[in-house]
């Protein structure tokens, strides 16, 4: 046969050998998400989340703001970028997770944090009002007082009172859940909001109108922060 004929026998053979099978299925990859796409595979996606805990919103098909924060915290519940995009990594986590029941039911401190702050956005777009505390208006303070009594927790009803209780947090360790703070128009803690993730934060502002997240690196937010404290031990 010769060298030659036994280096293209060679080649033939493993081109067989990795060739799919005529007939077999061939799995197709997942499809990327992100905020602004809509359609079943969305609505896919949101339920697996609500079934693991992470979603709390309608199963409508719309990749919203909602969305992207949960797939956020599910990111971070298992250690991938928590960049809101919903890939080929996130979907093989969400296969995992599903088939690992007992981490889905954990009742483990960090992952009552996600369910707060998962719980928080329900309210996006409340409007505020001073002194408010229910879904009718929220300040600042009272929108935490509001989240945490869900979860059996009690809280003092003002900013800076807030600030005296739980575990300091560096910013640097921020965990879903956690409180952070800063001084706005009065010195010292005088607004209050609660941290999802990814460099975000749910407050109620009385600027904004409204219930919103907004961004910890926003310059505004960024001069004013004073700290943060975790009431999960």
């Amino acid at each position: 046969m010769g060298i030659f004929g036994s280096f293209l026998a060679i080649i033939t053979l493993l081109l067989l050998l990795t060739s799919p099978v005529a007939g077999s299925p061939v799995e197709p990859l997942p499809p990327i998400l992100k905020q602004g796409m809509a359609g079943e595979e969305v609505a896919h996606l949101q339920s697996k989340l609500l079934e693991l805990g992470f979603y709390t919103d309608a199963v409508d098909g719309k990749f919203g703001t909602q969305t992207r924060l949960a797939v956020m915290h599910f990111q971070q519940a298992t250690g991938i970028e928590p960049d809101g995009v919903v890939g080929t990594l996130t979907w093989q986590a969400l296969r995992e997770y599903h088939e690992q029941p007992e981490l889905s039911r954990s009742g483990g401190n960090e992952r009552k944090g996600q369910q707060i702050a998962a719980f928080a956005t329900r309210y996006l777009g409340t409007p505020y009002a001073w002194s408010g505390q229910t879904p009718g208006g929220f300040d600042c303070s009272g929108f935490i007082v509001y989240v945490l009594e869900h979860f059996g927790i009690t809280v003092p009803r003002t900013a800076d009172e807030q600030f005296a209780v739980g575990q300091w947090v560096s910013r640097t360790e921020l965990k879903p859940g956690d409180l952070v703070f800063f001084s706005t128009y009065a010195p010292g803690p005088s607004h209050v909001g609660i941290y999802l993730g990814g460099d975000l934060f749910i407050h109620a502002s009385s600027a904004a109108g409204e219930v919103t997240v907004t961004s910890m690196k926003k310059e505004y937010y960024v001069a004013r922060y004073l700290g943060a404290r975790r009431l999960l031990k």
